[in-house]
């Protein structure tokens, strides 16, 4: 396998588990918390899951970014030569950030939460009317950021495959003559 090939790899595995992951947190896991028998063990459902995802969520982040700096180091003279490539580089990286942002504060409110492990709610991210203020409210933060996660995610996948579609010959020769010829 070429460096390349490995980057890429690393780049694309780990992105489609971040958003695979956290999509399928977002849609199954929380709302399966919801079914627990008793109100105070909902939110121990959510907090097992999400703590049992969070070192498969990390690692596959930093096989991401690890993956990207390759492709990056790989792709150099491509990104300084072909016309589009440059800001595609710029998109992808304020998504990403983005992205590592709302993963970041999701996992801290997520702990703010864990913190009261036996408390009533209606699902990981549905405070009951008992719920103690301070976890109701990273709940609501959590409801919103648990798709904002997988969006940004995704939102990566879509500017990769276009990142691709740059890498083929045709659209090269055009990017590179874009640059050398502008207006052509």
């Amino acid at each position: 396998m070429t460096l390349n090939t490995t980057s890429r790899a690393l780049h694309d595995l780990g992105l489609s588990a971040w958003f695979g992951g956290t999509l399928a947190n977002a849609v199954a896991l929380n709302a399966a918390a919801g079914e627990a028998d008793l109100a105070g063990n909902k939110g121990a459902v959510a907090n097992v899951g999400w703590d049992r995802w969070t070192p498969v969520n990390a690692a596959a982040i930093g096989a991401h970014l690890v993956g990207s700096l390759g492709q990056l180091a790989g792709n150099k003279d491509r990104v300084a030569a072909q016309q589009g490539v440059g800001s595609m580089v710029v998109a992808k990286t304020a998504l990403t950030a983005a992205a590592l942002g709302a993963t970041a504060y999701s996992r801290a409110l997520g702990n703010r939460v864990a913190q009261h492990t036996h408390v009533p709610v209606e699902s990981g991210t549905q405070p009951a009317d008992q719920t103690p203020t301070g976890v109701a409210q990273a709940q609501k933060r959590l409801a919103v950021l648990q798709w904002v996660v997988p969006a940004l995610t995704g939102t990566l996948v879509v500017v990769s495959s276009f990142a691709g579609e740059q890498q083929r010959a045709v659209a090269q020769r055009q990017g590179i003559v874009q640059r050398l010829l502008p207006g052509s």
